[in-house]
């Protein structure tokens, strides 16, 4: 073993964790992934409500959210980092679960976005906690795209997402959903 990996092991690495290359790929696949889901849901609320009261918001957010996409679409160039396998199930599932949300009604849309926009912000935070120095370019983008998260489910919140029906139902099935899609894109 290496000075290097016995310093790391000394400072919280454990024998079979992830190098920090590794790691890191791991960090900027699954922001991809979780980018690339949140722009596609944004489609399918917009097929829907694009033409209403509620669409302006709803483009405001998506074309935030295609920013975001585009930094990791070139961070993945950058750094090397194959993109998850799974980009077209989440090109899929994240439009219909957009379209199915804005079906059900604007509200039932907002509070999808509050349920996506607040596992995102913990994922977010978790990142953040475990970069370091080393790490500064990734740290400073995932803490500006996080505020802008925070900033969509407040947009959520103050266009009526807690009065969308079966509210507690909804958003504990795209939280659930969304945790899993996490998880997957990590790995596959």
């Amino acid at each position: 073993m290496s000075e290097a990996e016995k310093t790391k092991t000394r400072r919280g690495r454990l024998p079979g964790d992830p190098r920090d290359e590794d790691r890191l790929a791991r960090m900027i696949r699954v922001d991809h992934a979780g980018e690339y889901g949140a722009a596609r849901i944004f489609d399918g609320q917009l097929a829907v409500l694009g033409k209403t009261d509620v669409g302006p918001v709803i483009r405001e957010m998506a074309d935030q959210e295609k920013a975001h996409l585009e930094t990791f679409d070139r961070l993945l160039i950058e750094k090397h980092v194959r993109p998850t396998a799974l980009a077209p199930l989440w090109h899929v599932a994240g439009f219909a679960l957009g379209a199915a949300s804005a079906i059900a009604g604007p509200r039932a849309a907002m509070a999808c976005t509050v349920a996506v926009e607040e596992v995102i912000d913990e994922h977010y935070q978790c990142q953040l906690e475990s970069l370091d120095e080393q790490d500064a370019e990734l740290a400073e983008t995932v803490a500006k795209f996080r505020d802008d998260e925070i900033a969509h489910r407040d947009t959520g919140l103050a266009y009526g997402a807690e009065q969308a029906p079966a509210y507690g139902t909804l958003t504990g099935a795209v939280k659930a959903g969304t945790r899993l899609a996490i998880w997957l894109s990590e790995r596959i």
